[in-house]
């Protein structure tokens, strides 16, 4: 039989081609650098061909090694695939799962359905990355993490989604802005006041403008926020006024303002949380159980 690369040699490789440094890849597979080193020396050996070149300062992959790192990636997902598929057959949702999560959503979600969950599957390993939409997609197609929890609608290319909530938008305002005593918003009150949003990247603000038909290019405030709880504190010291999500309300991030919330009208005043994950993933009934195991009690 014809010899081929272990998985642990390949594993080596897209750790190497990642980092690139020898330390960080071992580190990354809780390996020696040596241990690491000579792994990487044996694929060659194999494939008869180097796949990285080596300086006392640096490593630099060659086309070879960076070609087969791609393919390596595929094949240990599969891999991994394989194991969960087996574990999922014994009991559902136990071991390593690893979520990605937004920040508009992570902070507010999390602290709430996280003891339900951990009561209800406790062999579950849940490793949690909160980053921006388009990183945490990223690393699903990668294979870094096996399914995202994020805000929908988004272009998704290829991935499955499963809706999960709706969840609604109030506007934000200081107490004695001229829309505090308002009882519902219709969004053509919106139409020429600047409003207080997340800096670009952040899905939150696009869903917010599309919630409200607002133009992308319209007037916005002075000021952009990198995190909801700042976006908070500048409506709190009369800076402007902005939209927040019914689940980050739901987690008091107003208590202790005299900030004025006031629903807004219409039915798709909303975005739409959402779990999503491979395509090809073996898990999709597994993921289901999790998408049920995070949607708050009413929704």
């Amino acid at each position: 039989m014809k010899l081929l690369p272990s998985l642990k040699q390949l594993e080596y490789l897209t750790a190497l081609d990642d980092s690139q440094h020898f330390g960080k890849a071992a580190e990354a597979c809780h390996v020696s650098p040596s241990t690491l080193s000579a792994g990487v020396r044996d694929l060659e050996q194999l494939l008869g061909a180097p796949v990285a070149e080596r300086t006392k300062r640096r490593v630099v992959i060659l086309p070879l090694g960076q070609e087969i790192a791609s393919r390596a990636r595929r094949l240990l997902r599969d891999a991994e695939d394989i194991m969960a598929l087996a574990a999922a057959r014994n009991a559902p949702l136990t071991g390593l799962l690893r979520l990605g999560v937004i920040p508009t959503i992570a902070p507010f979600l999390l602290p709430m359905v996280m003891p339900g969950l951990h009561a209800a599957y406790p062999d579950l390993r849940l490793v949690l990355r909160e980053d921006q939409t388009e990183a945490l997609l990223a690393d699903l197609r990668g294979g870094q993490i096996d399914l995202a929890l994020i805000a929908l609608p988004y272009e998704l290319d290829g991935l499955t989604s499963l809706d999960l909530f709706e969840d609604r938008f109030q506007l934000a305002c200081p107490a004695g802005h001229e829309l505090a005593g308002k009882k519902l918003i219709v969004h053509q009150e919106l139409a020429d006041q600047p409003l207080l949003l997340l800096e670009e990247g952040h899905c939150l603000r696009g869903h917010a403008l599309e919630a409200c038909h607002l133009d992308r290019h319209r007037r916005m405030a002075e000021f952009e926020a990198t995190s909801m709880h700042t976006l908070v504190q500048m409506v709190a010291t009369g800076l402007g006024i902005t939209l927040l999500p019914q689940i980050a309300i739901d987690a008091r991030i107003t208590a202790a303002t005299d900030i004025r919330l006031i629903p807004l009208a219409g039915g798709d005043a909303s975005r739409r949380i959402g779990l999503v994950w491979r395509r090809a993933s073996p898990r999709a009934a597994e993921f289901a159980l999790l998408g049920k195991a995070l949607t708050p009690a009413g929704h």
